[in-house]
């Protein structure tokens, strides 16, 4: 028999707490996938009894919280739901959520740290920087300026995570070379295998960089870099970067509302 929760068990382990254990576990019923749901289903999915899952939902239906459909007994997800929604998207936009995990892995690696995104073409840009505090540091100029996404490390940890059809647009700005375009395809599977991307002097000369991808719940949103001098690191020194690195990528995914795969090995 499935097991059931009751109003009896509510007011033995404080009411108020418990009613909105279950409030959230009714909310959390719906998704893309199941955008309506009827009482029984509701109850069903999350353990409660029906006449507790019937007040539960009048009760949030009362606040807005959760709609009726339309024509239909079934209920979904309701309207005070994007005002709320739209409050938490701002809070946890990606650059205001960045910057303070850019600042400390600035600190901590003593480089330059940058934050990128692809466009729609797709190309590369950056976003948002935290200088290194060295009097010779790699300081970028070209803040939201587009960028061929193939070029450089941060452009590449995330082109290894896009669709099939954004990355052949990305492969087709170099139709006329196909070597480079094997090169890329070389590349993006190292990146896949690793986890991280590496550039040695690639676009910028006398900068080398590495670079891991950033999660939300779609996918993969941003890329981290940090930014050397090349006099002051090669690829052993970037690879050093990269567990801490990867704690910030983890850190800002978390706060985004993603995860992404695996970390790879480093080595």
């Amino acid at each position: 028999m499935e097991a059931r929760r009751d109003d009896a068990g509510e007011q033995a382990t404080g009411g108020g707490v418990q009613s909105i254990d279950r409030a959230v576990a009714i909310l959390s019923v719906f998704s893309r996938a199941r955008p309506i749901a009827g009482i029984t289903e509701i109850a069903r999915l999350t353990g409660l009894t029906r006449g507790t899952t019937h007040r539960l939902v009048s009760a949030l239906a009362s606040h807005g919280f959760m709609a009726q459909a339309p024509g239909s007994t079934a209920y979904s997800l309701g309207p005070r739901l994007l005002g709320l929604g739209e409050v938490a998207r701002e809070q946890l936009s990606l650059e205001s959520q960045a910057v303070p995990i850019m600042t400390r892995l600035r600190d901590r690696t003593g480089e330059t740290v940058g934050l990128h995104v692809l466009d729609a073409e797709p190309s590369r840009r950056t976003i948002a920087q935290v200088e290194s505090q060295q009097p010779l540091r790699r300081i970028y100029t070209d803040l939201g300026a587009p960028r061929p996404p193939h070029e450089g490390a941060p452009g590449k940890a995330l082109l290894a995570h896009v669709d099939p059809g954004r990355l052949a647009a990305a492969r087709g700005r170099l139709a006329g070379d196909p070597s480079a375009q094997e090169r890329l395809d070389r590349q993006i599977e190292q990146v896949r295998h690793d986890g991280y991307a590496i550039s040695l002097e690639e676009r910028v000369p006398g900068v080398v960089a590495v670079a891991v991808p950033v999660f939300d719940h779609t996918g993969a949103v941003a890329a981290l870099s940090v930014s050397v001098p090349a006099v002051r690191a090669g690829r052993d020194e970037l690879v050093g970067f990269v567990p801490m690195l990867r704690e910030a990528s983890d850190e800002l995914s978390a706060r985004l509302g993603g995860s992404g795969p695996s970390a790879a090995s480093s080595g």
